[in-house]
């Protein structure tokens, strides 16, 4: 970790060479664990993955039935298996897996997907609430969408066991339309454990058939169910080096439906139910909505004692909100980097939802003039964080900013300033300034 430092410090003042050096200097990184200290998911166990794996479990995979079979041990099956395999493995991902594909690997449209006599002309036509009136849909069309929704989800969800390394070939590595499914047993300690996911683009994760909900928000909404990668009952969990993005499915091409937005995409990265241990390091995070839900109910009493995170190094660049949003959990956030510019949707960067911790220090935005230090924060049930070093650069503003203060300010009742908790790992904190550069350098998938 330490000649990592030196390394990236370099590059401050030598970006070109320091690359070039990185460049030459190939590695294979499905070896490589966790270092110490880096992190929650270092706590306890720690994060090893896949390195015991023997090689009877090394994989390259280059479709959606490959990607399958070595998640369970080898063995082809044309949905993903509710008990993946905890066998410690390496699975290389080469070139583009699209999810969303037949068992032929041939593209299918959401219309492949259509059941039960469903469209979505028809079910508009039913449920516009000129028609319909303010009440959840029911009926054959509800009931059509519901198995049009499941017939997508049995091609899109792929589960991840315990003890697995994924890991991209070179930095073009994507997966396209899946959602990964990470999920214990709740209550069952440890059922599902020991994961490192790394070096891969996730791209258009995007739900056909969102849930049309006329009683969330004024206008009501549009409710999708897949994330890109979910946490639930998980722990020692390494997210690292990969981008999350919506791109042929971006917010911006999809329609307005009964006055709102059509809405394809739920969160890129969630982290709930009881998972615990995670690392989120040097991730790209562009154009999406709602990025990382910590914690998915306030009701949630087993979240108490977990969602413990850090994220570190990580670009959020056009992103609209939740980065992150806490409930209950203990999240360090540091020397992460924020480009809100180009952001019309944007509602706030770090969400203080009920019992959470969120302690910030060392972070970087770049923001348009009319921005102000106030819109950082948004307040859901929670009482207090912690948060110092932010730079914020673009607005005429006094650095570092003190984001508390400026939302007090503006808003009541007063958000306290101390977290309750200090990092207590030997973490690589940065100078604020050096943020910016050093995660534009390094951040996303690396030509490993």
């Amino acid at each position: 970790m330490r000649a990592k430092g030196i390394l990236r410090a370099g590059c401050l003042f030598a970006a070109a060479s320091c690359v070039a050096a990185n460049a030459h200097d190939r590695r294979d990184s499905s070896l490589e664990t966790l270092p110490a200290e880096n992190g929650w998911a270092a706590s306890g166990a720690g994060v090893t993955g896949g390195a015991a794996a023997v090689p009877e479990q090394v994989y390259t995979v280059t479709n959606r039935s490959e990607l399958i079979a070595a998640l369970n041990n080898g063995v082809e099956s044309a949905t993903s298996p509710t008990n993946p395999s905890n066998e410690p493995k390496i699975i290389y991902v080469k070139g583009v897996i699209d999810a969303n594909v037949d068992d032929a690997n041939q593209p299918l449209s959401c219309s492949d997907y259509y059941s039960s006599g469903y469209t979505p002309e028809a079910f508009l036509a039913t449920y516009d609430p000129a028609v319909w009136g303010r009440v959840n849909p029911s009926g054959p069309l509800e009931s059509a969408r519901a198995a049009s929704a499941a017939a997508q989800q049995l091609r899109v969800r792929i589960r991840v066991g315990s003890n697995t390394t994924i890991v991209g070939v070179g930095n073009k590595a994507t997966i396209r339309g899946a959602w990964i499914d990470v999920r214990g047993t709740a209550g069952v300690a440890n059922s599902r454990t020991n994961i490192i996911i790394r070096n891969i683009t996730f791209q258009d994760t995007y739900d056909c058939f969102p849930q049309w909900s006329p009683t969330d928000g004024s206008l009501g909404a549009w409710n999708a169910l897949y994330d890109s990668i979910s946490l639930r009952d998980s722990n020692n969990v390494w997210i690292d080096h990969n981008t999350f993005e919506d791109k042929t499915t971006a917010d911006s091409k999809a329609p307005n439906y009964f006055g709102v937005l059509f809405q394809q995409h739920d969160g890129a990265l969630d982290i709930t139910n009881a998972s615990d241990l995670v690392t989120v390091s040097w991730n790209r995070f562009r154009n999406h909505d709602k990025v990382m839900l910590i914690g998915s109910s306030d009701s949630a009493a087993a979240d108490r004692g977990k969602l413990r995170v850090t994220l570190h190094h990580n670009l959020f660049e056009r992103v609209g909100q939740r980065v992150p949003r806490v409930r209950f959990g203990q999240v360090h956030v540091y020397n992460n980097f924020y480009d809100v510019r180009n952001t019309p949707n944007y509602q706030y960067s770090w969400g203080v939802g009920i019992e959470s911790a969120i302690y910030a220090e060392e972070n970087f935005f770049l923001a348009p003039r009319s921005f102000t230090p106030d819109q950082i924060l948004d307040r859901f049930n929670g009482t207090a964080l912690s948060a110092s070093g932010t730079l914020l650069v673009g607005p005429p503003v006094r650095n570092p900013v003190d984001v508390i203060a400026a939302w007090n300010d503006s808003n009541d009742p007063d958000l306290g300033a101390d977290a309750g908790w200090v990092p207590e790992l030997n973490y690589q904190l940065s100078p604020v300034w050096t943020t910016a550069l050093t995660v534009l350098l390094f951040a996303g998938p690396m030509f490993w």
